[in-house]
């Protein structure tokens, strides 16, 4: 039972390559279906049109998650038919009647967290911080991106003289004001859109800042590694004496008591062998 439970942990782990991804991508199933039954009840269809375009958006993510888990699977058949591979791709698709498939994602995330446990689930995104906080501020920059845009419209539509009208206005708007850039073209006019716009380039100046530190953790990692490993090795050299040291010293207590057995084996039989004599 042990050796199949290490067996099924080790499966488990190889599959859970990076918690923080999978975490990720569970988000975004959850968000896409949420968009479904927003989509089904929602009757304005400038908004509509916005969670229209998100989903392309959450399409393009879905695709790029099924091409990797295909091309890196240890056996492609078996991703494809047993690990539910297919469904990856269905759901991938852009047309609403397959999103449902997206359940599965969700169902194959919880399964692999319950079997790696909570606890190591947390100690991994805590011990790879840099990507946490990156798939944390991508998962933030979606939902600012669909619901920034949803509270937007609804807000600056109905104003006289407004300028931000539609999806592609608000979506523009956005990801404009998000980037810091703040090209111009699009503006809110109400008060409450304002404070909307502030909120909006507070959160992106953190993003990009944690993008920005993101790649230079990045790219500085291999010399950092390099030198962590030299480090780890002369530190795991120096603490592994006292282990070696305990082990060679338990197998030579093991020989003396085992010699000690065969000397007093010995001792008997001369003992026998002087009564036999006359």
């Amino acid at each position: 039972m042990s050796e199949q439970a290490n067996d099924r942990r080790a499966e488990v782990q190889t599959k859970l390559r990076n918690p923080s991804y999978e975490i990720f991508m569970g988000l975004l199933s959850i968000l896409s279906i949420l968009n479904m039954g927003l989509l089904l009840f929602m009757s304005n269809k400038t908004l509509s049109a916005v969670l229209e375009l998100v989903n392309i958006i959450l399409v393009i993510f879905f695709a790029m998650d099924f091409l990797f888990r295909f091309f890196t699977a240890p056996s492609k058949s078996e991703y494809f038919l047993r690990g539910y591979g297919w469904a990856d791709l269905l759901s991938s698709l852009p047309f609403s009647q397959t999103n449902i498939l997206r359940l599965f994602r969700l169902v194959k995330v919880y399964r692999l967290i319950k079997d790696y446990g909570i606890r190591r689930i947390g100690q991994a995104v805590v011990r790879d911080r840099a990507d946490s906080a990156l798939f944390t501020l991508l998962f933030i920059s979606i939902l600012m991106l669909e619901f920034g845009s949803l509270g937007l419209l609804a807000i600056e539509a109905p104003a006289p003289g407004a300028n931000i009208t539609n999806a592609s206005d608000a979506l523009w708007y956005m990801i404009v004001t998000m980037s810091t850039v703040g090209y111009g073209d699009q503006y809110p006019v109400t008060f409450a859109g304002r404070i909307l716009g502030a909120v909006v380039i507070l959160i992106g100046v953190g993003i990009f800042g944690t993008l920005t530190g993101y790649l230079a953790n990045y790219f500085l990692s291999p010399s950092r590694k390099g030198a962590n490993d030299d480090d780890d090795a002369g530190a795991g050299t120096q603490g592994a004496v006292p282990a070696e040291t305990a082990t060679v010293e338990a197998q030579l207590a093991a020989l003396k008591k085992l010699s000690a057995q065969q000397q007093q084996a010995i001792a008997d039989l001369e003992a026998v062998l002087q009564r036999r004599d006359p």
